[in-house]
């Protein structure tokens, strides 16, 4: 999968070195980077590195639970979030919050309350009463991948600006859209604010591949292509031994291909026995610090 491979070489060829003052780290980094990749042709997955694979499924399986607590997870050998939750395994309202659940506030009547001032005068309050509803943004995409794909609205944002301060992080992966061709292939487009290029980046493109050919099963479509659009897309100063170590290394060109089982019809009732990886030939993993 050379593609992330450039897009390493070109961040550390071209990029401008930057602290953080969230993290205290300094990166190397570039704005605006962009890549495509052919799901038809294989399942787009780092080679040159080991790309924990089952870990990543698991992880997008809890976010199509609506999961914002660690507990399923860590129940499932999966602890990639352990380092933000609360002592109770609390995240706040994270990615799976708004892509199952994004709450919208109703208006269901007004009170308009009147006093008599001192003077005669009548002052008007008038309060709004509202109640909540959710909305599932995926059910909606798969409804109107269904019943209308060429529609241009079909999307979901997880960068919900009144529940951003609840968030033990913000999204980083913040909106995604897809796009039915005329040969009915499924496309993803997905874009990211901030993308650790070295530990994230390649859970990544893995997470939205997999997304991308589970919604085409569900909607009885054929995959298209992947495409990256990425904002400050950045490798940490402390990666550069094990970015030097993996651009080091053979390219290897086997192409991995992703099985879901054929059965399943709905984007829920998917478990991790239902995705395999098949033909995933890698080097060893790298060991890198995650800033927190």
């Amino acid at each position: 999968m050379i593609q992330y491979l450039d897009i390493v070489e070109d961040i550390m060829t071209r990029g401008f070195d930057r602290k953080n003052e969230r993290t205290g780290e300094v990166t190397r980094s570039l704005f605006g980077v962009t890549e495509r990749f052919n799901l038809q042709e294989e399942f787009p997955i780092v080679k040159a590195k080991f790309t924990a694979f089952k870990t990543m499924s698991k992880e997008l399986l809890w976010f199509l639970k609506g999961g914002t607590n660690i507990r399923w997870l860590q129940e499932n050998n999966c602890h990639i979030w352990d380092e933000w939750a609360d002592e109770n395994g609390e995240l706040g309202p994270v990615y799976g919050k708004q892509w199952r659940s994004w709450t919208r506030y109703e208006p269901i009547r007004t009170i308009k309350n009147s006093t008599i001032l001192g003077n005669g005068e009548v002052e008007t309050e008038t309060q709004v009463v509202t109640r909540t509803a959710q909305i599932d943004q995926i059910a909606n995409v798969i409804d109107k991948l269904k019943n209308n794909p060429s529609d241009r609205r079909i999307m979901v944002n997880a960068f919900n600006i009144g529940e951003l301060q609840d968030m033990k992080l913000p999204p980083c992966h913040y909106t995604f859209q897809f796009y039915v061709d005329n040969k009915n292939r499924l496309s993803c487009m997905w874009n990211q604010r901030s993308v650790d290029t070295f530990l994230g980046l390649p859970f990544n493109i893995a997470s939205y591949a997999l997304l991308t050919h589970m919604i085409a099963q569900v909607c009885n479509l054929e995959v298209g292509e992947l495409i990256f659009v990425g904002g400050d897309t950045h490798i940490y100063h402390n990666h550069f031994p094990m970015v030097e170590e993996m651009m080091s290394r053979p390219i290897k060109t086997e192409k991995a291909k992703l099985w879901l089982n054929p059965a399943i019809t709905d984007i829920d009732h998917f478990t991790i026995d239902d995705i395999r990886l098949d033909n995933y030939h890698y080097h060893p993993k790298i060991e890198a610090p995650v800033a927190v």
